[in-house]
């Protein structure tokens, strides 16, 4: 995480931050595989007969992949040109939100609920959340009415640079 601030005339403050979950891909896999193994230790077939356990570890394998090149971590960048965020290994999915489509920056607390589910990379008709884990995160509220939420290490000084740049 970065938050550098430059002096002087045209010179500009930029955020950087990387929040990252490995406790998520290593719960998630476990929560899928070992539900699995127990029905494939069940059946009577061989590894790889289409009644035994091969079929659904590979589906366990591709969901648990997916969830490393795609939900594992957030990466943040604000700053002049908006918000700049990517997800996984891959950087994607990835948006962008321009300072203009902004209204406002604030720092949320996440909290676990039990009606809420508030970790990964998930849409909805008025919210986009990109979160790896609870706790203080960045939320945008954009002009259109939309929130959208984001895991970040410092969500204060993203908050302060997003202001920053909105003010220049």
């Amino acid at each position: 995480m970065t938050a550098s601030a430059l002096p002087g005339r045209g010179r500009y403050s930029i955020y950087t931050g990387r929040a990252t979950n490995w406790l998520l891909v290593v719960a998630v896999g476990v929560a899928l595989t070992a539900p699995l193994l127990a029905l494939g230790g069940l059946s009577h077939g061989s590894w790889l007969d289409p009644a035994g356990p091969a079929i659904p570890l590979l589906v366990v394998a591709a969901a648990v992949l997916i969830i490393v090149l795609t939900g594992l971590s957030v990466r943040t960048a604000a700053g002049p040109n908006g918000v700049s965020v990517r997800c996984g290994l891959l950087g994607w999915p990835r948006r962008t939100y321009r300072l203009e489509e902004i209204e406002r920056a604030e720092v949320i607390d996440l909290t676990p609920s039990l009606w809420r589910v508030s970790l990964g990379f998930w849409w909805t008709p008025g919210h986009t959340y990109f979160t790896v884990r609870n706790g203080p995160a960045l939320r945008l509220a954009m002009r259109t009415g939309r929130n959208v939420t984001i895991t970040v290490p410092d969500p204060e000084a993203a908050v302060a640079i997003i202001r920053e740049a909105k003010s220049a």
